[in-house]
C-alpha cells in the first residue's frame, strides 16, 4: 500500500490558499491600478533605462568573463609576481564593496584629473581629462566588470582544478604548448564546473546593475524612481521594474539551462529530457492508449 504523506498534503493546501490571496489581493485591490503597472513598463524612459541595464550586464559579464579567464591562469601560474598581482587584484576587488567601487570609479578624477599616456616616468604624448574620458556609463561598467573579474577568477580557476593532471600531462606528452592545451584540452573540460555559477552571475549582475542609479546613471531602476517622484505611483512604478527583471531573468535562466546542457553531454550517458520533451512524451503516452482501444 503506497505510503501516506497528511503532512505533505497539509503544506499543499495552506501553500494554495495562501498563494490565492495573494493573487486574489493583487488583482482585485482598488488601490493597484494595473493599467498604470502597463502604461509605466512601456514608457520611453523606462525602456531607455532597461537597454541601460542590458547593456552594463553584457559589457560588464563580458570584462569579467574576460578577466576572470585571464586571473585565473595568472593565479596558477609558477611565477610568483603574476601569482601574486592576481592575488591582490582579487583580494582588493572582492573584498570590498562593489557600491564604495562605483563612487570611486566616479570620483577618481579628484586624485588624477588628467589621464595621460607617454612614456613611463618621462614625458606624455597626449592626456585626456578624467571626466571626459570616462564618463557615468564608463564607471559603471568598470566598477561592475571589475567587481566581477574577482569572482569569475574564483569560479574559473575551480573549474580548472576539477580537470584530471593527467589530461594535461598527457596533452604536454604530445608536444601540445601550454597555452594550446589551456584553449584545446582544459578548459573545454572544464567549462562544465564554470557554466553553472557563471549563469548565477549573470542573472545577479542582471540585478545588481541597479546600484549604478547610486551615481546618477539612469538605468531601468533609476528610470522607475523618477516616475514615482513624478507622479506618487510608487508602488506601480516598483511592480512595472521587477516585472522588466523577471522577464529577462527568467530568459537568462532558460538559457543557462540548455547550456549547461550542452556542456554535460560528456559526463552521463543520457542527458535528462528537456521541458518540451518532457511534454511531448506525456502528449504521447496519453494519444497511446486511445489509438489502442480504438483499433481493438
Amino acid at each position: 500500500m503506497p505510503v501516506r504523506h497528511p503532512g505533505r498534503w497539509a503544506g499543499v493546501a495552506v501553500v494554495l490558499v495562501l498563494t490565492s490571496m495573494f493573487g486574489h489581493g493583487m488583482l482585485t485591490n482598488p488601490r493597484l491600478d494595473w493599467g498604470t503597472v502597463g502604461r509605466i513598463m512601456g514608457d520611453p524612459s523606462v525602456l531607455h533605462g532597461l537597454r541601460t541595464t542590458l547593456e552594463l550586464t553584457v559589457l560588464a559579464m563580458g570584462i569579467g568573463l574576460l578577466g576572470g579567464v585571464l586571473l585565473a591562469v595568472m593565479r596558477l601560474s609558477h611565477n610568483p609576481v603574476l601569482s601574486g598581482a592576481a592575488w591582490l587584484f582579487i583580494w582588493v576587488f572582492r573584498g570590498t564593496p562593489i557600491l564604495v567601487q562605483l563612487f570611486v570609479w566616479n570620483f577618481l578624477g579628484a586624485l588624477w584629473p588628467k589621464i595621460s599616456i607617454g612614456i613611463p616616468f618621462g614625458p606624455s604624448f597626449h592626456s585626456w581629462d578624467y571626466n571626459d574620458l570616462v564618463t557615468l556609463f564608463t564607471a559603471a561598467v568598470l566598477g561592475l566588470g571589475l567587481n566581477e573579474a574577482a569572482y569569475m577568477a574564483e569560479i574559473v580557476r575551480a573549474g580548472i582544478l576539477s580537470v584530471d593532471e593527467g589530461q594535461p600531462e598527457a596533452a604536454a606528452s604530445l608536444g601540445m604548448r601550454r597555452g594550446h592545451v589551456m584553449r584545446r584540452i582544459v578548459l573545454p573540460q572544464a567549462m562544465r564546473v564554470i557554466i553553472p555559477p557563471t549563469g548565477n552571475e549573470t542573472i545577479s549582475m542582471l540585478k545588481t546593475t541597479s546600484l549604478v542609479s547610486a551615481i546618477s546613471l539612469v538605468d531601468i531602476t533609476r528610470a522607475g524612481q523618477d516616475i514615482a517622484s513624478r507622479t506618487f505611483e510608487i508602488i506601480p512604478s516598483l511592480i512595472a521594474v521587477s516585472i522588466w527583471y523577471l522577464i529577462f531573468t527568467s530568459l537568462l535562466t532558460v538559457a543557462q539551462y540548455y547550456i549547461e546542457r550542452h556542456y554535460g553531454r560528456g559526463s552521463s550517458r543520457s542527458l535528462p529530457p528537456t521541458p518540451v520533451q518532457r511534454i511531448r512524451t506525456a502528449l504521447r503516452t496519453q494519444r497511446a492508449p486511445l489509438a489502442t482501444g480504438g483499433t481493438s
